[in-house]
């Protein structure tokens, strides 16, 4: 089989490469890939950004989907021709995390999805939803699993208030999850172009942080008193304005790391609004069962751009200089 390999570190250096066809042992199954998705983890991993003692090579990309190829022995849980997902960590069943749940990510600790075939263990995958392609349902595993604890975490209610940074791949999964819940919606973008691509999503108010840098402020004036929950994927230079935009009370969900150093964390506002600080790595198997239910239920559909199997590292190219909108997803073969 064909996959792509991290042999040395950088973008330039993902190799196209030849490994033998997986087979099944017992209690594990073959799946054929016909999709994958990224995330900026991967480009991180490619990068040697993420883990410089990773050993290689690695198969990158931890979501991909598929259909089932080959049972092993005592497998129950599936069948030839099903259509299924790769869970992100491979461990974590249910439950709240532990060290132990939390090892095994695909695309890291164990190898990923960026191949033509994998192999996993028949609890490492879920079915994905009927009314989605497989290249949509890739989407699934990092990103929505994770802006779906997000919301949970900020226990977002109908009338509640949301507040999105950018429009990359959580963030607009956030988006749509909170629209499901009833929700009002703010974003902040560098492109206004973006901007009015998420306002057909159902965006309810949108600002251009390169024409006001103090959307804190502006997310105030928005609500009278601070938005209830904020989808953080800046990091350390976007969260002091993110702990000042929400109400008294109020949570950040933070699940990315994508800015540099700003300025100092404002401690005191900690502590006058009682904010509430959640760290997301993305969820369990069963939280990816539950969002999929809905996703079903509600007939949503994700949003993202299709490259052809051939253009890894172009597509991780198109991811580090954030021109996209939604994911990147490459259909494999």
């Amino acid at each position: 089989m064909r996959v792509w390999q991290i042999s040395s570190f950088g973008v330039d250096f993902l190799e196209f490469a030849e490994r033998p066809d997986p087979e099944p042992g017992p209690g594990q199954v073959v799946v054929r890939i016909h999709a994958i998705s990224f995330n900026f983890r991967d480009l991180m991993m490619v990068k040697g950004l993420y883990n410089p003692k990773l050993k290689l090579p690695r198969i990158p990309c931890s979501d991909g989907t598929g259909e089932v190829v080959a049972l092993g022995p005592g497998v129950t849980a599936w069948k030839r021709g099903d259509r299924v997902a790769g869970i992100f960590m491979q461990n974590w069943l249910d439950g709240p995390p532990t060290p132990n749940k939390v090892k095994g990510a695909l695309g890291g600790d164990v190898d990923g999805m960026l191949a033509e075939f994998v192999v996993l263990n028949e609890t490492g995958l879920v079915a994905i939803p009927e009314h989605l392609s497989y290249q949509e349902a890739a989407t699934l595993p990092c990103a929505a699993v994770t802006a779906w604890n997000a919301l949970s975490a900020g226990d977002v209610k109908p009338g509640g208030t949301v507040l999105i940074q950018g429009t990359g791949g959580v963030s607009i999964f956030a988006l749509q999850f909170a629209r499901l819940k009833g929700a009002r919606v703010l974003g902040i973008s560098g492109s206004n172009e973006k901007l009015h691509r998420a306002f057909d999503l159902g965006l309810d108010g949108g600002l251009n942080y390169n024409d006001t840098p103090d959307w804190d402020r502006w997310a105030v004036e928005q609500t009278g008193e601070g938005v209830d929950l904020v989808v953080e994927v800046g990091g350390v230079g976007t969260l002091p304005r993110s702990l000042r935009a929400i109400r008294m009370g109020g949570t950040i969900a933070q699940v990315g790391v994508l800015s540099g150093p700003g300025e100092p964390i404002p401690l005191p506002v900690i502590l006058h609004k009682q904010a509430r600080l959640r760290g997301i790595y993305v969820g369990s198997r069963q939280d990816f069962i539950e969002m999929n239910k809905a996703i079903s239920l509600t007939q949503l559909r994700p949003v993202g751009e299709d490259f052809p199997w051939s253009q890894a590292r172009q597509v991780l190219a198109r991811m580090e200089d954030g021109s996209h909108f939604g994911k990147l997803v490459m259909t494999v073969g």
